[in-house]
């Protein structure tokens, strides 16, 4: 049980500093808007053979509604049962941790329970809150489960959080890492900025939840100055997000050729040009065009098309893919087919489903 970082086990706290793919996991539903247990452990699977290293569960991509529906334990729970049935090696396990701290704090007690490494603290229950109260929320939930910071797009229900908050998170003791989410280069410099002030940038990860530049993130530097001109190198390291959970065995290839190009200290052309190739696939399954109203629909309808799901369905019976989605996801298909993984997955998905 994960209650402080020196719980986790080694090799999972080296695989989270040093950066792995960890898809946000959907929610797999029949017609009836039912858990499909049956697919839920599937795309566990999918995930585990593509070479992800971690599982993010509970959070936006999982929808948020499992919570209403009694469904954030049991989707918990089967998703740490079929990781570990399914491999051995290290699977960085994160959950997702929303609401007021009276609620957070009791999901991360489920999570760590059930043996999640960390927590994904969600703060859009504190869009009004002061700073000051946001932090002491974070203080407590910390003392429950080792966290991941969160900052996500307020397109879909997320908080401003200026350098200064993510200075001050960074400086708890129990964070080891930090989604940066905001879809806004101005933010996430904030987000940068705060971790290179705090003093815990050597302890705490930085990973890029931006899936409209996914490959910059995880390419370019990042120089932080101070007052006096004293300059910081900062990098992405790793994904945490929902782009991640559809085309999974590319995702996995693509951070592998970023973090040895890291390491070689080469600029590859070629690498950089693909960061708008996966930006135009995002766009199409995070519905843009529509404000992301299709964004959940739209992960579910390329995993429809693979045979992962069955449907698009959503716990939330109105939502749906937006006027247009379905054409542009074509599009992608047609214009970015080295992208996709459809051999892999049609290659696999009948031991998956067995």
């Amino acid at each position: 049980m994960a209650r402080r970082r020196s719980d986790i086990p080694a090799a999972v706290d080296r695989l989270i500093a040093e950066g792995t793919v960890i898809p946000a996991h959907p929610l797999a539903l029949t017609a009836e808007r039912r858990l499909d247990e049956r697919r839920q452990r599937a795309l566990t699977r999918y995930y585990l053979d593509a070479g992800a290293g971690g599982l993010a569960v509970g959070v936006h991509t999982t929808q948020f509604a499992i919570r209403e529906v009694g469904l954030y334990e049991p989707v918990l729970s089967l998703a740490a049962e079929a990781a570990a049935a399914w491999t051995d090696r290290p699977i960085a396990m994160i959950a997702g941790l929303a609401g007021g701290t009276a609620q957070a704090c009791r999901e991360a007690d489920v999570a760590a329970g059930l043996g999640y490494h960390a927590g994904l603290l969600s703060l859009a229950a504190f869009r009004d809150a002061r700073t000051d109260d946001m932090l002491a929320h974070c203080r407590a939930v910390a003392e429950h489960i080792p966290l991941f910071g969160f900052y996500l797009q307020p397109a879909v229900g997320g908080v401003r959080l200026p350098a200064e908050f993510w200075r001050r998170f960074a400086a708890i003791d129990n964070v080891i890492g930090v989604k940066i989410a905001p879809f806004n280069r101005y933010h996430t410099l904030d987000v940068i900025r705060g971790v290179a002030e705090s003093g815990a940038a050597e302890r705490v990860a930085l990973y890029t939840g931006n899936d409209d530049h996914i490959v910059a993130d995880l390419l370019l530097p990042f120089a932080v100055r101070d007052d006096h001109g004293r300059e910081t190198e900062m990098r992405i390291v790793g994904g945490l997000l929902g782009h991640w959970c559809v085309w999974t065995s590319s995702a996995v290839g693509i951070h592998r050729r970023c973090r040895a190009t890291v390491r070689a200290g080469a600029v590859d052309p070629a690498l950089l040009a693909l960061d708008s190739r996966v930006t135009e696939c995002n766009a199409a399954v995070f519905d843009v065009a529509n404000d992301f109203a299709g964004v959940i629909c739209g992960v579910h309808e390329v995993l429809r098309r693979q045979g992962l799901l069955q449907g698009t369905w959503c716990l939330d019976p109105d939502e749906a893919l937006g006027p247009g989605q379905a054409e542009r996801i074509d599009a992608i298909y047609a214009r970015h087919v080295d992208l996709a993984d459809d051999a892999f997955v049609a290659a696999n998905l009948e031991r998956w489903l067995a």
